[in-house]
């Protein structure tokens, strides 16, 4: 007698997963409260918490990543909860924020080796970037995302933009990785990262050139400074450091009056930072390029300026943004010409 045993198939199953996004935090203040960054004498920093999170959640399917799911989370700043952070993603016992919420993933069977990314911000991303979503099939789509940093209101939220690095590997896989071979739960937690970096300048004039009786023209006192040709077009999300332009921009988007002739507290020393994205010009590749456009003593733009570009050293291959430090000191005018500093 001949006895037919069914096996049984696996089918699709949708299992509700919890889903934690983590943010880097310098100190547990709340919303727009400031938080002093180490290293900073001078200044604190306002960070607003993200209310949109755009997450991707991939799988492995014959040798390649298709999309699983994709969501939009809206979030009030009250989801995010402040805490000390334990795990593998950075240093036990950080200041952190994060918030969980549960998503609905189809898994077919127990054995789903997965990838999640996640983007997050305080205002929503372009109208563009948000209808591209619908078109997502491929890891490679998703890793490709860039997000349009020339408007007013997302240069003004560089420094509030996270995503998950894609060469950020703990373990050595991906950070963002999970799979489900071993326990029957999976709970998917991401750190999140800065897409900009934080550029910090701080000059000062040397004590006997402040004033100088005998020969005041000799005298010296930084009266105008702005930065100019900073990254201004579509920048990626997930390749923090992969941002490319084929020339160093002629025009770009640019933050004028960091210091300007009414400034009378700042033409000796001072300090002041911003965020931009950072970008490497196609045949100068190792180099992140930023200039300054000074001027010395009162001199207006229309008169002689001092242009200043500083190549700060980079790796694209990095995780993470750099943090750019710029220190001049001043002994003498300026003169009208162009500099070109590479620093180490």
């Amino acid at each position: 007698m001949l006895v037919c045993i069914a096996c049984e198939r696996e089918e699709p199953m949708k299992r509700e997963i919890p889903f934690t996004i983590y943010l880097p935090a310098e100190t547990m203040v709340r919303h727009q409260s400031p938080r002093r960054v180490m290293g900073d004498p001078g200044q604190t920093e306002r960070f607003a918490l993200p209310n949109y999170i755009y997450l991707f959640v991939f799988w492995k399917q014959e040798d390649e990543w298709r999309i699983m799911a994709q969501e939009e989370w809206r979030l009030q700043d009250d989801d995010w909860k402040a805490t000390r952070y334990t795990g593998p993603l950075m240093s036990e016992g950080d200041s952190i924020y994060s918030v969980t919420k549960r998503m609905n993933i189809m898994l077919v069977g127990n054995n789903v080796q997965g990838r999640t990314y996640a983007i997050a911000s305080p205002v929503p991303l372009l109208t563009k970037f948000s209808e591209s979503l619908g078109s997502i099939v491929t890891l490679d789509d998703v890793l490709d995302l860039k997000i349009d940093v020339s408007s007013q209101e997302i240069q003004d939220n560089l420094h509030n933009i996270y995503t998950t690095p894609y060469n950020y590997e703990v373990g050595g896989q991906y950070y963002g990785a999970f799979d489900n071979s071993v326990q029957y739960v999976v709970n998917l937690d991401l750190m999140l990262y800065h897409i900009a970096s934080k550029v910090d300048i701080q000059w000062s004039v040397a004590e006997d050139k402040r004033i100088n009786t005998a020969d005041p023209s000799q005298a010296v006192r930084l009266t105008y400074m702005e930065a100019r040709r900073l990254f201004n077009g579509w920048a990626y999300c997930f390749k923090p450091m992969r941002n490319t332009l084929p020339a160093l921009p002629s025009s770009g988007y640019d933050i004028p009056d960091i210091v300007s002739p009414g400034d009378e507290g700042l033409w000796w020393e001072g300090r002041t930072y911003f965020y931009t994205i950072p970008y490497t010009v196609e045949g100068d590749p190792n180099y992140f390029p930023l200039q300054l456009r000074m001027g010395t003593n009162g001199s207006t733009e229309a008169e002689a300026q001092y242009y200043l570009t500083l190549k700060q050293q980079v790796n694209t291959s990095d995780v993470f943004v750099p943090w750019i430090r710029g220190v001049f000191n001043f002994n003498q005018p300026l003169e009208d010409k162009s500099e070109t500093r590479t620093t180490p």
